[in-house]
């Protein structure tokens, strides 16, 4: 009988004898604890089927010839009920495989678009990453609708990087190799290249090296090639070092190797890249990638050419993609290339030099991988996890990954975002150096022609606190800078201050907190510059002749436009009555009533009053929602304020750390009252670096921001770090 019988001191003991025995697959048929300890009845799996019971017991009036163990016995029961279960199963599964199956439900936007991406060929972690951030309003729509896959075109190309023209390639004289495993293309992408560079400069300053002195004609292949370009070619044995040809090099600006193929799993891999870069002169590595390569190939290649490139104290971030024409699909290798963050030169097509060959557009290559059609894969998705890299390690590198790709979003979206990147990045420096840092930071920002208008805060610490709210600037979308001002860099009084300031970035609106005096109001007004300002209820103007207080004027006054308003964190109405008025001197002007209303209950949980030049009418409304929306910022401030000054040890400059808070705060209330689809999509991926759902927008994409500025310090020192002793 294949039923065996296993006795230990405790379920562990007994457990690890059936595993060491039978298998992890083995069957648990019966347990029971005895005297000594546990006794297990087990079997192989396999061995079911196979399995012959023991015959029958005779009746209670025949003779006995000697009695079953009970627990042998109900082990050999169940044992024929599952044989009986599977045989079952096996007659009846032709009628099953008859009957419809049951209607799936129906799959979700997200998913019909994820299942979307896995069919060409992209990742699911990949995947999962780009539909984090899909608006909600797409989602309600279908996954095949126009607007749903432009949104997921767009996200792919704002992960692929690539070269910004063919010109800053080339025109950067130097000493450039290009690396990978046999058969990827590199004499071929060689001679490319260097047609191309000859098209561009001539034939006198490029030369060729190879170091390739394993494969049978390789010096030859790429002396034909050299022929034909009228440039010379030098051979360089593997072991050693570029600079063994520095004398036969002089005079040449541009220098291409082409290196000896080797497997990613070579040792000599490391040796290789660690030869190229042991002399004087630094050369520039450049991966080539086999697009008809299998994913998992290609996860390795980039995995362990990296490595040796680290270990050899080089970087190894650029790429060409060769073989297009030869590749089934193109999404794997593009994939790869945007999990490990790599930058994508060129594209080659054919062998044909140089015209097979072409700078990488975003556009292009997502199109291409997009519009591949293939039969739906049956492996299932959790096999398509990198090759040799562990769950924790991938998960790493995705964080990372999002966090690139959303600071390179917020550079391009919010102006001064890169100022407030240098900002960030003294606060690594000693504290004696932040302070001239910091004054050759501000002393170029802002630039005349992204600087519209100044949202100008109160001119008072804020509550409990030993500093003063920033002053911070419009762009020309209306939109806050990143990078506010601090106050006591200002000139002392508004009129000084105001001409300051419009001579030196052309600020032509200002968002004033409160009236200022007369003589800058003159001003404003000779310079028939824009301006609103926030106005106490007891603010006395002129209103048909008779002087009397904003409140009183508006105490009766029926209230009947609104627009929608971002207000401490949340969306409610703005609704407003104005009114022409004087001031004491006889200047014609605007008063302005609002209330923050809740669009649900109609709660009032705010009123408002402002003051604004006739001249500008009514079209000024929208810039009395920008200084309503801007009162929150002072709270967004302070939130990061303290935990900055939590996080930092106490040598962070005072004025470095307040820029800090309220650059963050900045691009934060930024995002929160924008309502573009881009916006959206940066706001759902800010959102998700935490994971947490918050009840505020605002203060959980602050957290997040503040996250993120920590985790790429983090990742620069801890890089820094790394390099250190390296030779």
């Amino acid at each position: 009988m294949s039923v065996r019988r296993f006795v230990g001191a405790n379920s562990r003991d007994v457990m690890r004898q059936v595993r060491e025995s039978l298998g992890e697959d083995a069957l648990i048929v019966a347990n029971r604890r005895t005297e000594g300890g546990v006794e297990i009845l087990a079997m192989a799996d396999e061995a079911v089927d196979s399995f012959e019971p023991s015959p029958e017991p005779a009746p209670p009036e025949a003779p006995v010839a000697a009695s079953q163990d009970p627990m042998q016995a109900m082990s050999e029961r169940l044992l024929r009920e599952m044989q009986e279960m599977r045989e079952l199963l096996a007659n009846n599964q032709p009628a099953a495989s008859a009957v419809a199956a049951p209607q799936a439900a129906p799959m979700g936007t997200a998913a019909r678009l994820r299942q979307l991406l896995w069919n060409v060929g992209f990742s699911s972690e990949l995947s999962d990453e780009v539909l984090a951030g899909l608006p909600k309003p797409l989602a309600a729509l279908s996954a095949e609708s126009e607007a749903t896959l432009e949104w997921v075109r767009q996200q792919l190309m704002e992960r692929l990087c690539v070269l910004s023209d063919e010109a800053s390639f080339f025109d950067k004289t130097g000493i450039v190799a290009l690396v990978g495993p046999t058969g990827v293309g590199k004499t071929t992408t060689t001679a490319k290249l260097a047609a191309r560079f000859v098209m561009r400069h001539g034939t006198r300053p490029v030369a060729l090296v190879t170091t390739d002195s394993f494969r049978i004609g390789a010096h030859e292949q790429l002396r034909i090639y050299a022929r034909l370009l009228d440039t010379p070619m030098y051979a360089l044995d593997a072991e050693q070092p570029i600079d063994d040809l520095l004398g036969r090099l002089q005079g040449k600006q541009w220098v291409i190797i082409d290196t000896v193929g080797m497997s990613q799993r070579d040792q000599r891999v490391i040796e290789q890249i660690a030869h190229l870069q042991g002399g004087r002169s630094q050369v520039r590595l450049v991966l080539l990638l086999n697009a008809a390569s299998q994913p998992e190939t290609l996860e390795e290649v980039v995995l362990r050419y990296r490595q040796a490139a680290r270990a050899a104290g080089a970087e190894l971030d650029d790429c060409i993609i060769t073989k297009q024409d030869e590749a089934g699909r193109l999404a794997p290798v593009l994939d790869i290339v945007m999990r490990h963050g790599m930058r994508v030169l060129f594209g080659s097509n054919g062998q044909q030099v140089p015209e097979d060959m072409a700078i990488a557009t975003p556009e292009r290559l997502i199109d291409q991988a997009l519009s591949t059609s293939t039969p739906q894969r049956k492996r299932a998705q959790h096999e398509d996890a990198p090759m040799g890299m562990p769950r924790w390690s991938r998960d790493v590198l995705g964080q990372g990954r999002r966090l690139s790709s959303l600071l390179a979003r917020l550079r391009e979206r919010v102006a001064g975002f890169e100022a407030l990147e240098e900002t960030w990045n003294l606060a690594s420096l000693p504290s004696p150096l932040q302070d001239a840092r910091l004054d050759s930071v501000l002393a170029n920002y802002p630039s005349a022609d992204t600087t519209l208008g100044m949202t100008w805060s109160p001119r008072r610490n804020e509550r409990g606190y030993d500093w003063a709210m920033p002053d911070i600037g419009l762009d020309s979308n209306g939109a806050w800078l990143a990078l506010p001002w601090l106050q006591h860099r200002h000139a002392a009084g508004w009129q000084p201050r105001l001409a300051a300031l419009s001579a030196s970035s052309g600020v032509a609106v200002h968002l004033l907190p409160r009236l200022p005096d007369a003589e800058a109001i003159t001003w404003l007004e000779a310079e028939r510059l824009t301006w609103v300002s926030q106005a106490a209820a007891n603010c006395r103007i002129v209103f048909h002749h008779e002087r009397q207080t904003l409140r009183q004027l508006f105490t009766d006054s029926v209230l009947t436009h609104h627009v929608g308003v971002r207000f401490r964190g949340q969306t409610m109405q703005l609704w407003t009555a104005h009114a022409e008025v004087q001031d004491a001197s006889g200047l014609a002007l605007l008063a302005w009533y609002g209330e923050v209303r809740d669009p649900e209950s109609t709660k009032v949980l705010a009123r408002r009053y402002w003051l604004t030049p006739a001249r500008l009418g009514a079209e000024v409304l929208s810039l009395l929602l920008t200084q309503l929306q801007s009162e929150g910022l002072a709270a967004l401030t302070r939130r990061a304020w303290q935990q900055l000054k939590e996080a930092d040890s106490g040598d962070l400059n005072a004025e470095v750390r307040l820029l800090m808070a309220s650059g963050v705060a900045a691009v934060v209330g930024h995002l929160d009252v924008a309502d573009d689809e881009e916006a959206q999509t940066i706001r759902g991926d800010l959102l998700n670096l935490l994971g947490a759902s918050r009840r505020r927008r605002d203060t959980a994409m602050l957290d997040a921001l503040v996250y993120a500025f920590m985790a790429r310090d983090a990742i620069r020192q801890l890089g820094s770090v790394s390099r250190e002793g390296v030779a």
